[in-house]
């Protein structure tokens, strides 16, 4: 798909970090891009600065996402690029020990639901109803209506201690890929995933420098965090390669997480 300025795109999570990246190039390459977030204030601000509109929307409400979904297509007209960065995670272990008097104490299910259902459901939700509105478009070379791009994580494949919930929902993004690439395939509308390695988004920045040295010394080459605009440009190639549709891509410098 060309990616130009009578192309409208959706970017959830897109107010930071990995969604905020590919906002940026998207709009670089002259696309209307919608930021879905719920950080108005931050999220406001770079739709302003690439030319673009803010939504504020929680992913795991049908109602926020059917709104947010409208308001887009008010500014733009139906979008034919849909990217999926909104997402969060925990670090909680199945069973731990009580630091008190050492009983032992489960992971709270109100805690693992939620991640579920942000990084599952919420990109699920965001898909069909994207979906919904480009199967009505006229298709372009090769019939093509749309591109959906999913993040899901190395972590879908090699979870680290206490990441239960998130390989869980990520392995899920994972693993709905290829069934929705087929269910799509008669529409015109490709999907593809990105599983990110270590990245140096807001929550690595978080960390003290010498965790993120750390950690970027353990990726195999290069040794050093991914940069989230790394992460943009293979969400660009997804969207622009017309054979590439029903893979998942590991954006990783090779790295396989340790148990912990």
């Amino acid at each position: 798909m060309l990616i130009n300025g009578k192309v409208a795109a959706v970017v959830t999570g897109g107010a930071s970090g990995l969604g905020a990246a590919t906002a940026k190039a998207l709009a670089a390459a002259g696309a209307k891009v919608a930021i879905f977030d719920m950080n108005e204030a931050v999220g406001s601000a770079l739709a302003t600065e690439i030319g673009g509109t803010f939504c504020k929307v929680d992913v795991t409400s049908d109602e926020q996402v059917d709104a947010a979904f409208a308001k887009a297509r008010d500014a733009f007209g139906q979008e034919r690029i849909l990217v999926n960065c909104a997402g969060i995670a925990n670090g909680i272990k199945t069973v731990s020990r009580n630091k008190v008097d050492g009983s032992a104490v489960r992971f709270p299910m109100s805690d693992f639901a939620k991640v579920v259902q942000i990084n599952l459901l919420g990109t699920f939700r965001c898909i069909a109803a994207s979906a919904q509105g480009m199967i009505d478009l006229d298709p372009l070379e090769d019939g093509e209506r749309g591109a959906i791009v999913c993040t899901a994580s190395v972590a879908a494949q090699d979870g680290q201690m206490g990441q239960a919930a998130y390989s869980a929902s990520k392995a899920g993004v994972l693993g709905m890929t290829l069934p929705i690439a087929r269910d799509l395939m008669g529409e015109g509308i490709r999907i593809n995933t990105i599983l990110p390695g270590l990245f140096l988004t807001p929550m690595m920045r978080g960390l003290p420098e010498n965790v993120q040295i750390a950690l970027g010394a353990s990726v195999p080459f290069p040794k050093r965090l991914g940069a989230p605009e790394e992460y943009a440009a293979l969400a660009l190639h997804m969207i622009s390669n017309g054979y590439l549709n029903g893979e998942s891509v590991r954006l990783d410098g090779a790295i396989r997480l340790s148990p912990r």
